[in-house]
Parts: structure tokens; sequence; C-alpha cells
């Protein structure tokens, strides 16, 4: 099984983050947490918002260099910002794509050079609803779409270099809908993954041979709504 090493994670201290640092941990590896608030107590963290590029990029070297190098990571952190587009603030929804694209390439640019030094993989996270779109979620599916054009992309850039794999998860059972509108919160018997069972998949690219790479994971609950 294939050592973990140190996992940088952003969006680490809530949701999908916060479990896969906790399954890096669980693993024997070293999860290392990039988010505006505070991870679980022992992780090794720096406090950056991913829509400030220079704040993000800075926080990656800091971790990088405090912890001797990255083998992994993986760009968990993701807002939204519901509704009709001539009614979201213009400032809303240019950072969900600030955030949840432009973050994501900021915090790969600073890697790159710790993972083609380790042989590492970057693990983005985009959505089913990069692939497929809906209504009130413009700025959320051009965002996600954007991570998947960039991931592939990437792919393709670094070939031989590191390993790339590209994350679609469905609705998973997390804090990212208790803001919302209750016209934009799931159902109550909606069908939604655990953040837990998830990590899992984030671990199972992780843990590739060398040469064999997943380059897409597209993981839902059976029952998904959003996905095909």
């Amino acid at each position: 099984m294939t050592d973990l090493g140190n996992v940088l994670i952003t969006g680490g201290a809530s949701g999908l983050g916060a479990a896969t640092a906790e399954a890096v941990r669980e693993a024997g590896g070293t999860p290392l947490v990039l988010d505006r608030a505070e991870p679980a107590p022992g992780i090794e963290h720096r406090l950056a918002d991913l829509a400030d590029t220079p704040a993000a990029e800075n926080a990656v070297r800091e971790l990088a260099e405090h912890a001797g190098g990255l083998d992994a990571v993986f760009t968990a952190a993701g807002i939204d910002a519901c509704g009709p587009l001539d009614r979201v603030p213009g400032k809303d929804w240019e950072r969900v794509v600030q955030v949840n694209l432009l973050g994501t390439a900021a915090v790969a640019r600073a890697a790159l050079p710790y993972l083609e030094r380790s042989g590492g993989t970057l693990v983005t996270c985009a959505s089913t609803l990069g692939l497929r779109s809906v209504s009130d979620a413009t700025a959320y599916c051009a965002s996600k779409a954007g991570v998947v054009g960039f991931t592939r992309a990437l792919a393709a850039e670094t070939a031989g270099r590191i390993g790339v794999t590209m994350l679609v998860p469905g609705g998973m059972d997390t804090a990212f809908f208790a803001d919302r509108d209750e016209q934009y919160k799931p159902p109550p018997d909606a069908k939604l993954n655990r953040p837990e069972d998830v990590a899992k998949s984030v671990l199972f690219a992780l843990r590739q041979p060398p040469g064999c790479q997943v380059r897409e994971l597209v993981v839902c609950h059976s029952e998904e709504g959003s996905w095909p």
C-alpha cells in the first residue's frame, strides 16, 4: 500500500475536506490544511482565503516548506451562491468562481514544484454540476465546469511528472447547504453521501502505484438526483 506522506487539503476544516484530513491521519499520513477556519486540533494548518491568490499561494509554500515537501494535494474547498443570475450580487457570483476555480488553480500552481519533486498526486474537486447544469446555479456550475476543463488540461500538461485526478462528487451530507434559502436546500428525503465515505475515494486515488493513475472519479449516492 502506497505511503500517503504529506497531504495538503484545502477546505480541510469542514465537510469533505475535514473528512479527508481525518482519513489521511488515520492512514498514517500527515494532513496539512489550508482554510479560513481552524481545522481539528493537532493538524498543521495555515489560515488563508482562496479568493486571495497571493495569500493562497504563500500558504501552500509555507505548509510545504514547514513539512519538508508535499506528496499530494486535494482541493476540497468550495462555496456557492444560489439564485437567478440577475438577483445574485455580482461580488457574490464572482467570489464563487474565485474560490472554486481560481483558488484551485492558485493552489495547484504553488504546489506543482513540490509535487514534481515527490512524483506526487493532485486531486481536484469538481462536481456532478460541473458536468450537467441546473437553474439558479450559474456561478457554481460555471466554476465547477471550469475545474473540469482545468483538471483535464493540467493532466495532459503534466503527464509523466505528477498524477492528476478529478473527483466528481454528488451531493453530500455536510454544512455546505446550511446557509442557503430553504428552496435551495436538499429535501428531507434527499439521498446524500457521507463525506467520510467519499474521502475514501480520495485515498484510493492517492494510493495508486507509480505510472497508474485514476484520471476521473464520479462518486455519488446510488439514488443521486444530479447524476446522470
